[in-house]
């Protein structure tokens, strides 16, 4: 092994847990590169809704700490909104109460019940990040550069042969194959993306037991309407009678998404795993590899959090 791979660390995967943990490694002075299969904007966290919320994501009392940590960037973020992507908009989440979600809900600052006139029936109002994937995915690789990375194009078949004194594994679904671990599992989600006819908040109403939700998202390109929850779904082939049902669910809340005209459709596929795994190893040479991975509908929420408990697990 080289000197030079000697002092390196190298981040493998370009989504969003990928981008953001090479951001806080570099930005620490380390010397990262990050090695993806593909370019960040085809990776599932391109596809995704970007609505800041812990979903899919376990074990709750850890994802609490990290969903927090990336809130209170999110924040200061969403000062640039048009650099970052990140903006904070209002809306409902419906059938959710407080009494169903753990202690870190008490501190999101201003959510509350929703009033009879903003739902009929259990929400939560907040004021919450809405993340333009697009947008804050290229800020990202950006940022990282800006603070010396380099982002290489390259399959990784092997995490022990990556020739670096630090790999860091951030391959989402592809960790099913990679490490191997069979306990990552897709979730299949497919959107529609119309054109806006003047929705300015967000809505959710999902069904965790089910695979099907409603939810409508304003993002600068259109309104992202959803959303699917398929276990074990392989398909990136967009359904259209699913496409039909998600229009026809959203236009029961908001008539006049009725007519809107659809600009694109978009199927993820979401890298669940009973818990985030989030630990280092020592490979039998002395090098690390840590690994964080199977953040299922959640990345982006805790991509902040858990990419400085990597970094600290990197260079600890």
């Amino acid at each position: 092994m080289t000197n030079e791979s000697n002092s390196e660390v190298i981040v493998v995967g370009g989504g969003v847990v990928g981008l953001t943990t090479a951001v806080v490694l570099a930005e620490s002075g380390g010397q990262v590169r990050i090695w993806a299969r593909e370019p960040g904007e085809r990776t599932t966290s391109a596809v995704a809704g970007g609505l800041w919320w812990p979903y899919r994501i376990e074990p709750e009392e850890l994802v609490g700490a990290w969903a927090l940590e990336s809130l209170a960037v999110y924040e200061e973020l969403a000062s640039l909104p048009d650099e970052t992507g990140v903006r904070l908009v209002e809306g409902v989440h419906g059938e959710t109460a407080l009494d169903g979600l753990g202690a870190w809900a008490s501190r999101v600052a201003g959510l509350r019940a929703a009033t009879a006139e903003e739902y009929r029936g259990v929400g939560l109002w907040a004021r919450l990040p809405l993340i333009d994937m697009t947008t804050h995915l290229r800020w990202l690789r950006e940022r990282f550069v800006a603070a010396g990375g380099a982002v290489e194009e390259r399959t990784v078949t092997d995490l022990t042969a990556v020739d670096a004194r630090v790999v860091v594994n951030c391959t989402g679904l592809g960790a099913r194959e990679l490490v191997p671990d069979p306990s990552v599992r897709p979730v299949r989600g497919q959107l529609v993306v119309v054109e806006n006819p003047g929705v300015t908040t967000w809505r959710t109403s999902v069904d965790h037991s089910g695979a099907e939700s409603t939810y409508f998202l304003p993002q600068p390109g259109g309104l992202i309407l959803g959303g699917t929850a398929e276990e074990d779904a392989w398909s990136l082939t967009p359904d259209p009678l699913i496409a039909e049902r998600i229009v026809k669910r959203c236009a029961a809340v908001r008539p006049e998404i009725a007519g809107a005209r659809v600009i694109e459709h978009r199927v993820g596929l979401r890298p669940t795993r009973p818990a985030v795994r989030l630990e280092r190893e020592i490979l039998p040479d002395g090098r690390v590899l840590v690994h964080n991975y199977g953040h299922g509908g959640a990345g982006v929420t805790v991509a902040w959090g858990c990419a400085r408990e990597a970094a600290r697990l990197a260079t600890g």
